[in-house]
């Protein structure tokens, strides 16, 4: 997964295009858990935008968004966040999330 400037995620929103942005910390346990499904992820759904960045160097996305703890999963469609995902519950939930509406 890249990681993305605040820049990066306004653009890949504005397309229009069904996209994922994971939101984490380094120090953070359960992000280094939900990095890894995100990973299986990005194998499973190659044709979905993904980036994730270090919410510590993004505050006005958290501020924006009111990221309420990590990790988060923001997904927008249509050019707006339509999920906001704090509980990683498994990868079969991710991607069936993820999967709606981007075939």
């Amino acid at each position: 997964m890249e990681e993305w400037t605040k820049e990066q995620w306004e653009t890949a929103v504005k397309s229009g295009e069904k996209t994922a942005f994971y939101l984490y910390t380094p120090m953070c346990g359960t992000c280094a858990v939900a990095s890894k499904m995100m990973d299986i992820i990005e194998q499973l759904l190659p044709q979905l935008k993904i980036g994730k960045a270090n919410i510590n160097f993004l505050e006005q996305i958290a501020f924006d968004f009111q990221i309420e703890s990590v990790p988060c999963l923001l997904v927008s469609d249509g050019g707006k966040v339509s999920e906001k995902v704090y509980a990683f519950q498994s990868v079969p939930f991710l991607y069936e999330l993820l999967k709606k509406s981007i075939d």
